[in-house]
């Protein structure tokens, strides 16, 4: 059985970048993974003093507003390493969160998809034949931590 996510009050929903799950990454706090990633595309850029307004945006809609905007100067690598961003944005929600860590480590080897009508990358899109990166992630991610968990 493929288990789709999306919308954070879902069933699944802790899967969404936008859950209320903080993470910290290099000695600072993100309210969400949602606004780690989107900061993350200005690193070194004119724009560099948006990472610390995402940073205190209240919601990570806010957060993704922002960042999602097309007139902002976004760091030149940045198709080269947002999937990379993601996954560590990712990979460390669920390294500290072990209430949903659990909730992924329970959904044995089943398919996870993004399931968003609008994104053909990190989602499947609406008709279904997106990339699913973002679920892509999750299932590495559900992976990585059974290798960690084994290997204590």
């Amino acid at each position: 059985m493929t288990i789709y996510f999306y919308k954070v009050s879902d069933p699944y929903g802790c899967f969404s970048n936008f859950s209320l799950h903080p993470i910290e990454m290099k000695g600072t706090s993100w309210q969400t993974v949602e606004h780690y990633y989107q900061a993350q595309k200005f690193v070194g850029t004119e724009n560099e003093r948006l990472i610390q307004v995402i940073r205190e945006t209240q919601t990570p809609m806010e957060a993704a507003q922002i960042g999602r905007n097309r007139t902002l100067k976004l760091r030149c690598d940045w198709e080269e390493v947002k999937r990379q961003v993601m996954w560590q944005g990712v990979l460390t929600k669920f390294l500290t969160h072990t209430d949903i860590q659990s909730i992924l480590l329970n959904t044995g080897e089943e398919l996870i998809v993004e399931d968003s009508p609008t994104d053909y990358y990190w989602g499947c899109g609406q008709d279904r034949t997106g990339q699913n990166q973002l679920g892509q992630i999750l299932m590495n991610a559900r992976q990585e931590i059974r290798q960690r968990l084994h290997r204590k």
